[in-house]
């Protein structure tokens, strides 16, 4: 397929940098959003003629697309930057992504199945798979007729694990990368998936000149499914023989930004009101997730409540602020599981809770300003996912903390390979050690608490979205 556009640098994901509500009047609302991606862009300039392909996610997008001329929306509306958006058959889409993306490759990598029930692969599977293909090959024909010669292109995640391919049988000029912001699965359980999916995948991957990963670990795993899968060479082990060169690229948190916006006003406003919630003199325990099953929420909730049994000294004395933001309510087991995180808080206030006291502060509306207030009051912050990519929240929390926290960290999270060194670390599914873990941190001395927490920024933030992106960009030669 012949380029019809000139960009120099392409980046494709499934979620572009702007949405757009349809409001009642026919009018659209465009809300800008931001990231790693949003940053390194910004960082590479507005001369440097790139471009993003993303796609349209509801109706108002798809509204955007059909006023917008050949896709690409106004630079308004998008901060400046040069946005294609793809408006895909609606069907399609929910296929691809409900169903093959968020159903059963984020369940792969995340290892999440009860394997007696699930996955169950029939006919249906395929047809879903069907639709995973059309939306992977819109995309490559999409950043086919946007690049120019020779153009770098940089692939996200496994919403398009098998457009690197597709794209480099249409224009084998491209510099191609594909970066992966989940986990891994060991080869294992990744070949619970049938087999000639898990080489499409692999091969799909392999299609892009490098392919990055947030932790060795992760890329490890890849290479051992590979090796597993489609045999033993694949990828080649020495780079210079051609073939797909391996990368570790650990994303980290933007601490100018986080700074910044944690000290403005708003955020001022919520941390008055969750000192109030939390009640004078007491330790916070802070929690900030989306209701994704990888989080493992519930079991932090009934660690909290095993650390009021074991410890009851700290009855009356602690908090747990949990915020939990509902996500990905279309699809059924994430609307229970959010359920089961609103029971499961209510049954502990219920059982120990007093007048004065609501041993967890439960909210799940969406609130950054309130996130980040959060952030900076935190006495402990608990990440315990049962498998991470990386989790931002566990970088974050260190950067933000007024007075030094301790971080709890699952070893399953890909920020462990970075952190663990001074968080005290705990294996996700012990609730017993886990609570035992928070009795530490509460108890943790204050000097070792604040040395602990200056060390945790450092790591945290020592490579930044912006240099993040210009890392993929330079392994590529772009």
């Amino acid at each position: 397929m012949a380029s019809t556009g000139g960009a120099e640098v392409l980046v494709a994901s499934n979620r572009g940098p702007v949405s757009y509500d349809l409001r009642e009047d026919g009018s659209l609302h465009a809300k800008r959003g931001g990231g790693g991606l949003v940053s390194g862009l910004s960082a590479i300039g507005p001369d440097a003629n790139a471009v993003w392909v993303c796609a349209a996610l509801g109706d108002g997008d798809r509204e955007a697309v059909r006023r917008a001329e050949g896709g690409r929306l106004p630079a308004s509306d998008t901060g400046g930057q040069q946005v294609r958006m793809l408006d895909i058959d609606a069907d399609v889409f929910a296929d691809a992504y409900n169903g093959i993306a968020n159903s059963v490759l984020w369940f792969v990598h995340h290892m999440l199945y009860q394997t007696p029930l699930e996955p169950v692969f029939d006919a249906e599977f395929r047809r879903q798979w069907g639709s995973y293909q059309a939306y992977n090959r819109a995309f490559a024909e999409a950043l086919s007729q946007e690049a120019g010669e020779g153009a770098v292109v940089v692939i996200q995640d496994y919403h398009l694990a098998l457009a690197p391919r597709m794209l480099r049988r249409l224009r084998p000029d491209l510099r191609i990368g594909h970066f992966s912001h989940t986990p891994w699965a060991p080869p294992d359980y990744f070949r619970l998936l049938p087999d000639d999916i898990a080489a499409e995948l692999l091969s799909g991957i392999l299609g892009a000149d490098h392919a990055a990963f947030l932790t060795r670990r992760w890329a490890d795993a890849f290479v051992d499914c590979c090796h597993a899968v489609l045999g033993p060479g694949i990828p080649a082990a020495d780079p210079s023989s051609g073939g797909t060169r391996i990368g570790v690229h650990g994303l980290g948190a933007d601490a100018d930004f986080l700074r910044k916006r944690s000290h403005e006003p708003d955020v001022d406003e919520r941390m008055r009101a969750l000192r109030e919630e939390i009640g004078e003199g007491r330790k916070a325990i802070v929690r900030v997730d989306r209701t994704e099953l990888s989080k493992n929420i519930v079991r932090g909730l009934l660690a909290y409540r095993q650390l009021l049994d074991d410890h009851p000294e700290w009855r009356e004395r602690v908090v747990h602020v949990a915020f939990a933001y509902p996500s990905r309510q279309d699809l059924a087991v994430y609307r229970d599981y959010t359920a089961e995180v609103q029971r499961v808080a209510d049954d502990i206030n219920s059982a120990y809770g007093t007048a004065g006291w609501t041993p967890v502060v439960l909210h799940v509306k969406d609130d950054f300003a309130r996130s980040l207030a959060a952030y900076r009051l935190a006495d402990v912050a608990l990440v315990n996912p049962i498998r991470d990519g990386m989790n931002l929240v566990a970088k974050e929390i260190p950067v933000v903390s007024d007075e030094g926290c301790v971080l709890v960290l699952s070893r399953e999270a890909g920020a462990y390979e970075e952190l663990g060194e001074d968080a005290v670390v705990v294996n996700p599914y012990d609730i017993g050690g886990t609570a035992e873990a928070l009795q530490r941190a509460l108890t943790m001395p204050v000097e070792e608490r604040t040395e602990r927490c200056k060390r945790l920024a450092a790591g945290a933030t020592a490579l930044p979205p912006a240099q993040w992106f210009l890392d993929q960009l330079g392994a590529l030669g772009g």
